[in-house]
This record gives structure tokens, C-alpha cells and sequence, in this order.
């Protein structure tokens, strides 16, 4: 049977899918994109997403698929791969971009110049014949009256071979599945050979302008095509440079400057006035305010005190304050960040598979279109040999599937990366067309409407109630002690209620204490022996009803504070020693700031509202009174399965389902609705289920997604139309003869930059 298990685990450890990034380069169009997925997609088991507009292929495959094999296969469609191990930005800039810039600019600008300049043309002929007569050197065909010509073919020479090898090599790697750089080396080459030809034989119109003007445009369009993807992924970027690289941890009593790899959960770091926190982790000694901007998106700093909670990569403003880590690595806010902004820029949108679909078959139809226009000036309207070369040069060089590749995956990573930055991330891009037809929005209690996290609310510390305990405890029992033994026993504990005393009883300046014999009962509270002065008495913390059972009667005023604790619905812990309760602790819940603007902000966009929790009836119709939901829309005390029926029983009414969650209870409605947003501050299990997840706790954060998607959808929508609008309009002006194919370049370069432009306005 062990063996079997074995087997089993083996079998299932094999089975098991892994995702890897690579960074492609040597792609130039959106037909590379479907060159290389074709390729990848043919090993087992492999799902592989390649992103144009950040140069990367993200590949989901058998864990035991080795990096090299998938290297391997991307090399044999004719591009190279690098793995990805890092956070390293996936938005890669062309190395060589600007080098080629540089070199096609010293080349393409004198040839284009002394072909255009008619003027030049016979100046330069008498002092290269000259020139050649003093050296003896033999002159070449017609250098009487083509010596301009001449020249400029050798200038034009190295751009055509060595400056453009690249472009000319991805055409030859690339001629079973042609992609853009096959139209740019034919139509170059065509113009150049035929300038050959033209210049030897002196017969028909010479077009080496038009083959380095060709060239010269598209590497100026690449280069600042590769800056502008690069501002688009600056957002992204900024990400990744938030992560601090050293920490100073206090280890003795005595501050040590230590690598951030090193620092272990339950470390102690200080972090100074200008500096960035390190990792997640709660305050412990200090006063300050941080700004989480960058992060969540909130604009105003956050004041922090001992108790807070505190996100690793947030800007420190004035303090010195000392910080216990409780999340490190991977674990962290802004790797989770990081991790979900990646995956969703390797993403597709649906409304890309149109332009996927005709971007694989735009190359073939251009080359055939270009043939049959040269075959219709040439052997139909009987128009000379130059203009029809010319003409289906033009064609080849106008046609543009560069702004069709480029339409959906720059726009959806500006979005992402400049969401990000709000505190917004959208983990699947099919959200941003769903969200538009969104009709009703279903919405959790805690931790959504609510701040889901414990706070206190009151606290009872009643002189009276120390009077039991005798004189020997004179001078003992100060608030501050109270509050240092009710610290000392609930930070023991990871219980809602316990977090919130701690956090009260640190903000109140209270201090750890000595403790033995300690004991927790799960459901009734805690006990240990505290050394408090010369004292240790017996401390018990826990809920009235336990406590009650070790206590003399409780007094006068910690009895009304229980009970009005108690009919507010708020949990109520009391504080005893030595048997005499002596402070009552009031925690709960409450509604977020924004809740009812948001609430209200839906409804008016036409969105019904539903409330759905796992909570009594009449803490669900409170809140719901609050915010502005409909009583007749509430449902309480639903288990998860009811919100998933619940979820399903509206969207069989026709109705388009938004459902905003953050806890475990949520997933599966999350994961059931038409769009889901979770809160960043719930579960992890929601915000990998959800759609889009808001980082800041602010609800408002939701209205704030519905907007980005739009706006979003809105440029892709503007860019595909753009896209299609160039080819039918440019296509034919280029096939009737209206263009020469230098403008022709020049237009290509325009319409992939105006998608790029285009897609950066978004905000």
C-alpha cells in the first residue's frame, strides 16, 4: 500500500502544472505571436500566451517540462526565449533599437537626400568623374549621367545588408509563416534590386530612396514603438522598485544592517524617517505616518501607532518606528501585487482573438495582394516596369499588422500597470468587456461593507471593581497595568478579539509583563500567573460567561457594560485577577466610510444591489439600513452555498452578476459570477478566485475598477478600429498607385505608434 501511495504522489506530482515567463525577442508583429504559440502549443500538455506588447510567452505545462525544452522549441520557429526567474519588468526594450536607429539615420538620411535633390545630381556626377580620372579608377556603367545614382546605392548598401540583417534573417527564419518583416524585406529588397538593375542598364526609374527611406521609417518606428512599450510598463516597473533591498533588524538590543533575504518572520526592524518599510508586519514602538500610495492607491498618508498594521514597500514619512515582521518573500502585499499584474499582462482579452485570427492570414493575403497589383499595372493596364514594381512595393510596405498585435495587449498593460498603482488589479482581462453589462451586484457583510476587523469600541475600567481585591494591591492597579496584563495574554493569541486588545493596549502605551503557568481554553479565554510589581496574580481573560465562573459577582458597572456591549451585538471580553473582574472590553465591526457613496454611486449606474451574509438578521439589516440597500435585498445568515445559489438564481433571471467578497465563505460565488471583485485585505482564496482584486480597503476602490475596465475597453475598441481603418483605407490608396512606398513607411510607423499613444492616455 505504500508503495502505491508512492506512486500515487509521484503520478500526481508529474501531472501537475507549473507556469514559467519568458522574455521572446526577434518578434515584430502580432503574426509572430501565432508563429510561436503554434509552436509551443504542439508539446504535451502545453497551454502557452504570448503577449506582444511586453515581449513575454507565459506557458502553463508539466512541472517536469524543463525551461530549456520550451527554449528550445521558441528558437525553432526562429525567435530566441529567456526564462524569467525573477520579478525582473517582462516589458523587455529592444537592445540594439537605438543602435539601429543610429546607423539607418547616417545611411537612409544622405541617400534619400541626394536621390530627391535633383539639383545635387550633376555637381556630384563631375567630381566623382573627376575623382575617378585622378585615380585611374574604371567608372561604372552611365557614370556620365548615374554617378549620383551610384553613389547613392552604396550608401544604401550596408544599411540594406548589415543595419537591416535582422529584419532580413526573421523573413528567411520565417518564410513558411510570414509575419511583417517578410512585406519590409520584400518590398526593401525589391526596391533595391531593382535600383541595380535600373542603374546598370540605364533603363526605368531608380528606387534606392525608396528602399532606404522603407527601412529607415520602420527601424524609427520600432525604436520609439520599444520606448513608448516601455513607458507603458513604467507603472509595472515602479512595482518592482519598491522592494527594499537591505533591513535593519534590532538583534540584541543592538540595530544590525542585514540583506532583506535574510530577514525571518518575527524579526524586529526599525525603519527611519524617509525610509521604506521593509516587509509586512506590525508596529510595535513608534508613532508615524506612511504613505501606501504606490501600493493601495490611497492618496492620503495613513497615521500608524504600536498595534498597526503596516505594508512592506510603503514610504515611512516622519518616525522612527520599530516594526515585527509577519510576512516576508513571496508572501507579501506587494509581491501578491506584483505576481497578479504579471499574469494578467501575459493575459488575453477576448475581443483580441478577432484581430489574433486575422493578424495570422493578413501576411499571405498582402504578398498575393501585391502580386496580382503588379500583375494588373503591368501585363493589364500595361503601365511600365518601374511603376508597377513600385505600385506593389507600396503595397507590401503600407500593410500593417504591427497596430492589429498591438491594439488590445498595450492598452490592457497600461491599464494594469497604472491600476496597480491604485491599488487596483485586474487578474483577468475578460472582466473589462463583462463589466460593462453588469446589472446587479452582490455584496458580502464583513470585510466588504464592514472593515472586518475587530476594533474596540469601548473599554470599562471601573475603580469600583478594585476595591475587592484589598490594600495589598495599592498603587498596582493603574490602567496602565490593567491594559499591560490584558496585552501580555491576548497577544499570545491570533483571535480577532484577542488582535484588537493588543492593538488598544500597545496604542495605550502598555508594556509586556512576565508570565507563567499560561493556559488557553479554546471558546471561554485565557489564564497565566503575570508579574505585576511585587505581585503575580492569577490573570484571566475570556468571555463574561467564563469568567464569571472563576469570579466573585461582577460589579455594578461591569455588568451594565456587558450588557450594553451586548445588545449593540459587539463581542465583550472581561479582564479578572485573582478571581475579581476588573475592565470590560467592547469590540466589533463597523461600516466602512465609503460604503453608502458607493452603494449609492452603483445603484445609480443602473446596478441593483443585493446584501448577502453569514450574520444574524438584525446586524444584516442595520448595515443594510446604513449603506442604502433595499431591506427587501437582504439575505442573512447564508452559508456559502446559499450565495452561490443565490448567484445562480439571478443570472437564470437573465441578470448579469457582480459579486464583491473577500473571505473563504465568498469563493465560490466569486468564482460562479459573471465579474468578481475581491477586497485585497480578505483571503487568499478570494483574491485568486476573483476577477479583480481592490488592494486598498476603501470600497470605493470597486466604482474605481468598473471605471478603468470601461475606459480601458473603450481604447482597445478605438485602437482595433483605428487598426482595421489604416489597412482598408491604406491598402487600396497604395494598390491604385496614389503612394510611393517611402510615404507608405512613414504611415506603417504613424499607425503602430498612434495605437501605442493611444493607449497610454489611459488614467
Amino acid at each position: 500500500m505504500s508503495q502505491k501511495m508512492s506512486d500515487s504522489d509521484s503520478s500526481l506530482q508529474k501531472n501537475a502544472l507549473v507556469a514559467q515567463t519568458f522574455a521572446i525577442s526577434g518578434m515584430t508583429c502580432s503574426s509572430c505571436v501565432n508563429t510561436i504559440e503554434s509552436k509551443l502549443n504542439e508539446l504535451p500538455g502545453v497551454s502557452a500566451s504570448v503577449n506582444f506588447a511586453s515581449e513575454t510567452v507565459h506557458v502553463l505545462g508539466p512541472s517536469d517540462l524543463s525551461p530549456d525544452e520550451i527554449i528550445r522549441q521558441v528558437k525553432s520557429a526562429g525567435y530566441s526565449a529567456t526564462l524569467l526567474t525573477d520579478n525582473s519588468d517582462p516589458a523587455l526594450h529592444r537592445k540594439g533599437a537605438a543602435r539601429a536607429l543610429f546607423f539607418a539615420t547616417l545611411l537612409a538620411i544622405p541617400a534619400v537626400a541626394i536621390s530627391m535633390v535633383m539639383s545635387w545630381h550633376q555637381p556630384i556626377n563631375d567630381w566623382l568623374i573627376s575623382l575617378f580620372e585622378n585615380y585611374e579608377i574604371a567608372q561604372p556603367p552611365h557614370a556620365d549621367h548615374l554617378f549620383a545614382s551610384w553613389l547613392v546605392l552604396a550608401i544604401t548598401t550596408p544599411l540594406i545588408v548589415f543595419v537591416a540583417w535582422p529584419i532580413h534573417r526573421a523573413a528567411i527564419r520565417n518564410i513558411i509563416h510570414p509575419t511583417m518583416d517578410t512585406l519590409i524585406s520584400l518590398g526593401s529588397m525589391s526596391a533595391y534590386a531593382w535600383s541595380i538593375y535600373a542603374t546598370y542598364t540605364n533603363e526605368g526609374d531608380v528606387y534606392t530612396e525608396v528602399a532606404a527611406g522603407v527601412l529607415f521609417f520602420v527601424i524609427l518606428g520600432r525604436y520609439l514603438e520599444s520606448r513608448a512599450k516601455r513607458n507603458a510598463s513604467s507603472a509595472l516597473s515602479s512595482l518592482l522598485a519598491l522592494s527594499a533591498k537591505e533591513v535593519s533588524v534590532v538583534r540584541a538590543g543592538v540595530e544590525v544592517l542585514i540583506p532583506i533575504s535574510h530577514l525571518v518572520i518575527g524579526d524586529e526592524f526599525v525603519v527611519k524617517p524617509g525610509g521604506r518599510i521593509a516587509t509586512d508586519g506590525i508596529i510595535i514602538s513608534g508613532q508615524s505616518s506612511v504613505d501606501n500610495s504606490l501600493i493601495t492607491g490611497e492618496s492620503a498618508p495613513v497615521e500608524v501607532s504600536p498595534g498597526s498594521r503596516v505594508i512592506g514597500s510603503a514610504m515611512n514619512n516622519n518616525g522612527r518606528i520599530i516594526v515585527r515582521a509577519t510576512r516576508i518573500g513571496s508572501d507579501t502585499e506587494l509581491a501578491r501585487i506584483t505576481a497578479m499584474v504579471v499574469t494578467a499582462q501575459g493575459s488575453k482579452a477576448p475581443i483580441q482573438k478577432l484581430a489574433d485570427r486575422i493578424a495570422s492570414i493578413f501576411v499571405p493575403i498582402v504578398t498575393a495582394l501585391s502580386l496580382a497589383t503588379f500583375g494588373y499595372w503591368y501585363f493589364i493596364a500595361d503601365k511600365s516596369l518601374s511603376f508597377s514594381i513600385s505600385t506593389a512595393i507600396t503595397v507590401l510596405v503600407m500593410a500593417c499588422p504591427c497596430a492589429l498585435g498591438l491594439a488590445t495587449p498595450v492598452a490592457l498593460l497600461v491599464a494594469s500597470g497604472r491600476g496597480a498603482l491604485r491599488g487596483i488589479v485586474i487578474r483577468n482581462p475578460q472582466a473589462l468587456e463583462i463589466s460593462q453589462s453588469i446589472d446587479v451586484a452582490v455584496l458580502d457583510k464583513t470585510g466588504t461593507l464592514t472593515d472586518g476587523s475587530m476594533h474596540i469600541r469601548e473599554v470599562v475600567i471601573p475603580v469600583s471593581a478594585q476595591k475587592v481585591l484589598g490594600s495589598e494591591f495599592a498603587g498596582l492597579l493603574t490602567e496602565g497595568n490593567i491594559l499591560s496584563t490584558a496585552l501580555t495574554l491576548e497577544s499570545q493569541s491570533e483571535h480577532p478579539t484577542a488582535q484588537a486588545i493588543t492593538a488598544y493596549a500597545l496604542a495605550h502605551h502598555a508594556t509586556q509583563l512576565p508570565v507563567t503557568e499560561f493556559t488557553q481554553t479554546p471558546g471561554a479565554g485565557v489564564a497565566a500567573r503575570v508579574n505585576v510589581g511585587p505581585k503575580s496574580p492569577v490573570v484571566l481573560i475570556g468571555s463574561p460567561a467564563s469568567i464569571a465562573h472563576s469570579c466573585v459577582a461582577f460589579d455594578s458597572q461591569i455588568s451594565e457594560a456587558i450588557s450594553r456591549a451586548e445588545s449593540n451585538s459587539q463581542a465583550v471580553s472581561v479582564l479578572a485577577w485573582d478571581g475579581v473582574a476588573l475592565a470590560v472590553f467592547a469590540s466589533g465591526d463597523q461600516i466602512k466610510r465609503d460604503s453608502a457613496t458607493t452603494i449609492a454611486a452603483l445603484e445609480s449606474r443602473g446596478i441593483t444591489t443585493w446584501l448577502l451574509t453569514g450574520d444574524n438578521a438584525e446586524s444584516a439589516a442595520s448595515v443594510a439600513q446604513q449603506v442604502g440597500i433595499n431591506p427587501d435585498r437582504v439575505l442573512a445568515q447564508v452559508l456559502p452555498e446559499d450565495k452561490l445559489a443565490k448567484v445562480s438564481s439571478l443570472q437564470s433571471a437573465g441578470h448579469r452578476v457582480l459579486m464583491i467578497g473577500d473571505g473563504v465563505n465568498d469563493a465560490a460565488a466569486l468564482a460562479a459570477a459573471d465579474l468578481s471583485i475581491a477586497m485585497g485585505t480578505g483571503t487568499d482564496v478570494a483574491i485568486s478566485t476573483a476577477d479583480i482584486t481592490v488592494m486598498r480597503p476603501a470600497l470605493m476602490g470597486v466604482i474605481d475598477a468598473l471605471d478603468l475596465s470601461k475606459r480601458t475597453l473603450s481604447t482597445i475598441k478605438g485602437n482595433l478600429t483605428w487598426a482595421f481603418a489604416y489597412n482598408v483605407i491604406g491598402i487600396p490608396i497604395a494598390a491604385v498607385g496614389f503612394a510611393s512606398p517611402m510615404y507608405a513607411a512613414a504611415a506603417m510607423a504613424i499607425s503602430s505608434l498612434f495605437v501605442v499613444t493611444h493607449s497610454l492616455r489611459i488614467r
